[in-house]
């Protein structure tokens, strides 16, 4: 198992939903454009596609 520490969700999607991960990968999409490094992931303890942010690498 991993997870993705520190990063923070920015929406919850229903895996259930008839139209599947779609809402989330859209929504990720409009983040993106805005310059929000939004990634989609599944978390399957509570059956649902994740909208979140990793923090960034301070260089």
């Amino acid at each position: 198992m991993s997870t993705v520490t520190g990063a923070k969700v920015l929406k919850r999607f229903p895996a259930g939903s008839p139209r599947g991960s779609w809402p989330a990968e859209e929504y990720a999409a409009r983040r993106r454009a805005e310059g929000e490094p939004a990634t989609v992931v599944m978390d399957l303890r509570s059956d649902a596609f994740l909208v979140i942010v990793t923090p960034r690498d301070a260089d």
